[in-house]
């Protein structure tokens, strides 16, 4: 059984068991369960549901595992002829979850 979700403005595939990597959950604390709610899609076997947007009643609950930044990313601007250059690093918030149940009430 596997369910896609949205959470922090982007969907994600789950099943029970996965680790995941999304934008910062600021209510979560490390080991704390949290339920998402957002269910797009519901798949079991070959039977699936399809939200509009959501779908009713479903739920899937993760454990977090950690609050952390991820790694850098680097920007750079140039702009040709000009002389000029800007380097600019960024590292995001993201909390690490993991996939305990899959419900579809």
């Amino acid at each position: 059984m596997y369910a896609i979700i949205k959470t922090g403005g982007k969907q994600y595939k789950v099943e029970e068991g996965n680790n995941l990597v999304v934008e910062k959950l600021n209510e979560a604390q490390v080991g704390q369960e949290v339920v998402l709610n957002e269910v797009l899609m519901l798949a079991d076997g070959d039977k699936a549901t399809v939200g509009k947007p959501v779908v009713e009643g479903a739920s899937v609950q993760a454990k977090v595992l950690s609050q952390k930044r991820a790694s850098k990313i680097l920007v750079f601007k140039r702009r040709p002829k000009k002389g000029y250059k800007k380097l600019q690093g960024h590292r995001q918030y993201v909390t690490e979850l993991e996939i305990t149940k899959i419900s579809a009430n």
